[in-house]
């Protein structure tokens, strides 16, 4: 029988390497948290719902699977900066300042990120760092702030003045996101390191070059919590799978979960689709309102296990014979990628219901033999030389192979 090991090494001579990180130590694995700004936007940027959703994320379990981030988003500080030039926490929303709050959450083993702009202004009109990036470095550092979304709002324009999104951009995103990485760099130490998230809604190529400038890059626009974002940035993942990897990940955007514009089959695929793409798993709802069968998809640490997997290979499509070729813009039915100790494969029921089914043989990576596998959503679990599998409308099956 062909090893799994032996068909592993066969399939990883045939992958391209990813580009090499900032080999800083963050971001080895793609970050998993929440984010304010899908709760209540600006409304939600404050130290109660950073303690408030720290707290649930103890309670319900979800710090002991691996989500680890607070995110506050876009509108935390005041509209204009102080007399010195420094950023200044509103403070109704932050009364006893951020470090309080950053120290509370480090206390509960969790850790804290803000929201930045690139840009004159943030995308809400709040101040951006363009001319700020040393400055607003040491305030995040001194504060402990361990993660930092920075978006492309108000940046430079051919348009006069700056709209907030430019259409006609003066040069590269690129440009404007070397000096907030080489002050975070700067003011790194040892024990002090933060996570660059770049927020350029996937601008200029950016995943060829993401890895260079930042920990994890959004490789698209906004997912808008509809089952049309799920299908434009799923599908888009397939094509840039290769740029993802230890210290450095395509992000796909928040976890629309718990929207009411997802059924529960198109919510198991969001997240199963971001997971096995190595995607962060950022949640965005509002913990104290969130469904019982939202829970359990968020909480299957099969599925995670998969998305934290050591190598952080993300999967991609492949086509079995037969199978049609894949449209653009829709989720294909058969993806694929490798795991420290094995394979994953993912069967999406993207465009139709349907017996979903394939043999091993045809799969990257593995041979015409038997192997053992389980299903994360269903837990069945078998052995043998292939997989099939009865799915709903846009929902999902995730199955891990290993060998016998």
């Amino acid at each position: 029988m062909k090893s799994l090991s032996s068909a592993l090494l066969v399939m990883s001579l045939s992958l391209p390497e990813v580009i090499e990180g900032l080999n800083d130590g963050v971001g080895l694995k793609p970050h998993m948290g929440w984010s304010s700004w899908n709760v209540a936007q600006c409304d939600a940027a404050s130290a109660k719902y950073a303690l408030d959703t720290a707290s649930k994320f103890v309670s319900l379990g979800l710090k002991d699977l691996g989500y680890q981030y607070i995110n506050i988003d876009d509108c935390w500080s005041t509209k204009s900066r102080d007399s010195s030039g420094k950023l200044v926490p509103d403070p109704k929303k932050w009364p006893n300042g951020v470090k309080t709050v950053t120290d509370q959450i480090h206390s509960m083993g969790l850790k804290f990120g803000l929201y930045g702009c690139a840009g004159q202004m943030t995308c809400g009109g709040y101040p951006g760092s363009e001319g700020h990036e040393k400055s607003d470095v040491t305030q995040l550092a001194g504060w402990g702030v361990d993660f930092w979304k920075y978006d492309n709002c108000y940046t430079p324009c051919r348009q006069d003045p700056r709209p907030q999104t430019c259409n006609s951009p003066t040069a590269s995103t690129e440009t404007w996101y070397a000096p907030m990485r080489d002050a975070i760099l700067g003011a790194q130490t040892n024990s002090t390191k933060m996570h660059f998230n770049l927020c350029n809604w996937g601008r200029d190529e950016v995943w060829t070059w993401g890895t260079q400038y930042g920990h994890s890059w959004r490789m698209s626009v906004d997912n808008w919590g509809d089952w049309a974002s799920v299908e434009r940035i799923g599908s888009a993942a397939a094509d840039i799978y290769q740029y993802s990897g230890p210290g450095g990940f395509n992000d796909l955007d928040m976890l629309y979960l718990g929207s009411s514009k997802l059924n529960g089959n198109q919510e198991k695929l969001h997240f199963g689709l971001w997971a096995i793409t190595k995607s962060p798993l950022v949640l965005g709802l509002d913990l104290n309102k969130i469904s019982s069968s939202t829970l359990s998809i968020i909480r299957n640490k099969g599925i995670i296990d998969i998305n934290q997997d050591d190598l952080g290979k993300a999967a991609t499509t492949f086509r079995p014979p037969g199978a049609a070729a894949p449209v653009k813009g829709k989720i294909y039915p058969y993806w694929t990628g490798r795991l420290k100790d094995g394979v994953v494969i993912g069967l999406c029921a993207g465009t139709s219901a349907g017996t979903y089914s394939v043999n091993f043989k045809d799969v990257p990576g593995l041979g015409s033999a038997a192997y053992a596998w389980k299903e994360m959503y269903t837990n069945q679990s078998s052995n043998g030389t292939s997989v099939s599998f009865d799915i709903g409308l846009h929902d999902m099956r995730v199955i891990k192979v290993t060998t016998v």
